[in-house]
């Protein structure tokens, strides 16, 4: 359950879409006065080496934010993205990536409040350094799925639950299911964003499935493939589900999900899916 460790994956092209995905929902939350609460059910450990063994092992990063690192002709969302990891590296050199608490505490403000989740013993020590003396953030060690229905409905009534998991347990699937649809009926104005890898495609047309017959009447889907789906080859796309998403969310992804599929597709076998899994959106 716990060998799943994401250094060895950080910065890799899955990442990318998904931390765009939550900084732009992030933004849209902070430009309200009134708080907001963030739930991160799989935080990992705050940010990843990528000049250690971990990340030189296949060096992911490199077909990741390697390929927009020295970009400046990227979409406006994709340069605030990109902005966020080159303040994780202050150097100027890209030698480390942010984990998503570093996305979430980045948007923080003085009322605001971030719940961070994670089960790891040793990426639980580097999480914890990383918030330090933060009273604005709160680090659990405990199950996110559990955590996500005990702590809805936040008291600020606004706010953002990002569901992470490995998924090296499949039953991750369907947890990731029940807990949303579990946490959506505790929260109905919150904007939940599920991650999911495309590794077996049947899996993933489950989850959609499922979550279009949900009865959750507001669901986008955002998908950056990198080549053909392939059980063979790994992942080869992953995607985020967004509840509840903000209304500028869907006219940034229309500019930066092609521009993704272009720079870091393989052979150009880049593609994106996006769409509206149920509901109309303004």
């Amino acid at each position: 359950m716990l060998s799943y460790r994401h250094a060895f994956h950080a910065g890799n092209f899955a990442d990318v879409l998904k931390h765009l995905v939550l900084d732009r929902i992030l933004a849209h939350l902070a430009k309200k006065d009134k708080p907001f609460f963030c739930l991160d059910t799989h935080a990992g450990a705050g940010g990843y080496s990528l000049t250690g063994d971990h990340a030189r092992k296949n060096s992911e990063f490199e077909d990741g934010i390697g390929r927009l690192w020295t970009r400046d002709d990227l979409p406006a969302a994709l340069a605030d993205y990109l902005a966020a990891v080159r303040e994780f590296n202050p150097s100027g050199r890209l030698q480390a990536y942010p984990g998503s608490p570093f996305f979430e505490r980045r948007w923080l403000r003085a009322g605001d409040r971030l719940v961070l989740c994670e089960l790891h013993p040793a990426d639980l020590v580097r999480l914890k350094s990383f918030v330090d003396q933060d009273r604005r953030i709160k680090v659990v060690r405990n199950d996110g799925f559990h955590e996500c229905i005990a702590l809805m409905p936040p008291r600020e009534r606004r706010g953002l639950v990002l569901i992470d998991p490995s998924y090296e347990i499949k039953t991750d699937y369907r947890r990731a299911i029940e807990t949303l649809t579990g946490a959506c009926r505790r929260f109905e104005t919150g904007i939940f964003a599920l991650w999911y890898p495309v590794i077996e495609r049947r899996r993933i047309d489950s989850l959609e499935q499922a979550l279009g017959q949900s009865g959750i009447p507001r669901i986008q889907l955002f998908e950056l493939g990198v080549e053909p789906d392939a059980r063979a080859r790994g992942m080869t796309a992953s995607g985020m589900i967004v509840i509840n998403p903000p209304w500028t969310l869907r006219g940034e992804m229309e500019t930066a999900l092609p521009c993704l599929a272009d720079a870091l597709g393989r052979d150009g076998g880049g593609h994106y899916r996006m769409f509206e899994l149920t509901g109309e959106h303004g």
